[in-house]
């Protein structure tokens, strides 16, 4: 989908669209909508009865994931459990599909905790940037997950596995089931694809033993009643900005006085340019990609381009387009910044809990 499509159709299922003629597609896209979450709810049900097998690993498993599409801050919340089970002494392995990257649908290793063996364009961007960030950190890829479990297995000996991405996986049993959800708009206007943001219906979050509502505001209580679901919240921060290549991070603040060009290719750029605008950055220009998008020569033209245009003497992108800007020329790689998110979880305690038991419940 292009990126002037993806636009529109966010538009369109957000309500922001209001022409009668945006309207109507939406009405004509609601019945899909319907059969579409019917078929997720039989697939579910076959599952839970068992005619559809769940496979298991010898290990816990800690799935991390949501219900929309879009971002909901998996990664960071994946790289922030992570960084926590690695601290209290245990092997973590990521298990990840490899969406967007060359080698999506083999079973393959990205990382065995020392060495990083795969680039961001084999792996996907995702996966790279976990593996690259967190030190320690096995991570494999694989479309089957459990496939790539049993490989981490037999090469990298772990004591846990995170799940990335993985609440519709059914086909993998875990321990934990983590479900993220946006603190403003947790299911978007109620409906599945293709009339609304949901990959699955409302009711599949019954599913989930926790609940974090992620990008909330400080200090905030979660929007919505989960029930006797456990329910937190967690916001996103910009902690610094690293020189693309470059190991020095440099604060926010001490880039305030300069004009920025901002651009990403992720699932919700706007959120990234309103997170740069919050720490005081001027941005004169944003350019949104799609998300998981490659770059090659087209988007450095169309980046240069713009930084000439708008007289920008800086460059800002997420870590996660970071990891795959190979191409650059000298020029532009020399006033490129990543931004590096950081992750507060408002009750660290409730989640750590939760961790920590699953781990003494397998005796690890």
């Amino acid at each position: 989908m292009s990126t002037s499509y993806q636009t529109y159709w966010r538009e369109l299922v957000s309500g922001r669209r209001t022409e009668p003629a945006d309207k109507l597609l939406l009405l004509m896209l609601t019945p899909l909508a319907w059969l579409y979450s019917l078929a997720l709810q039989l697939r579910a049900g076959l599952y839970r009865s068992g005619i559809m097998k769940t496979n298991r690993l010898p290990r816990p498993v800690v799935s991390i994931g949501n219900i929309t599409v879009g971002g909901t801050g998996k990664t960071p919340t994946a790289a922030y459990i992570a960084r926590f089970l690695i601290a209290q002494g245990y092997r973590v392995a990521v298990l990840s599909r490899g969406y967007g990257g060359s080698l999506e649908g083999q079973t393959s290793v990205v990382s065995d905790g020392a060495t990083i063996m795969l680039s961001a364009v084999e792996c996907g961007d995702e996966p790279y940037l976990l593996a690259s960030t967190v030190p320690g950190l096995m991570v494999v890829i694989g479309t089957d997950r459990s496939a790539a479990g049993q490989l981490a297995m037999q090469q990298l000996s772990p004591d846990i596995f995170l799940l990335d991405d993985g609440f519709q996986h059914l086909r993998l049993h875990r321990d934990l089931n983590i479900l993220l959800l946006d603190f403003s708009r947790p299911f978007g206007n109620g409906l599945t694809l293709p009339a609304g943001i949901l990959r699955e219906p409302v009711t599949t979050k019954e599913r989930a033993d926790l609940v974090i509502f992620t990008r909330a505001p400080g200090g905030a209580l979660p929007p919505i009643d989960t029930g006797n679901i456990p329910a937190c919240t967690a916001s996103h921060t910009i902690v610094d900005l690293l020189p693309l290549g470059n190991n020095s991070p440099v604060s926010c603040s001490s880039c305030s006085d300069q004009k920025v060009l901002a651009f990403a290719g992720i699932a919700d750029p706007d959120s990234f340019f309103a997170g740069l605008r919050a720490e005081g950055l001027n941005l004169v220009r944003c350019i949104s990609f799609p998300d998981h998008v490659v770059y090659s020569k087209e988007p450095y033209e169309e980046i240069a381009g713009a930084m000439r245009d708008s007289g920008a003497t800086i460059v800002v992108t997420t870590e996660k387009d970071g990891v795959k800007l190979k191409g650059l020329s000298q020029e532009l790689e020399a006033c490129t910044l990543l931004a590096r998110l950081g992750l507060t979880v408002d009750n660290p305690a409730l989640l750590r809990g939760m961790l920590t038991e699953v781990m003494h419940r397998h005796d690890l």
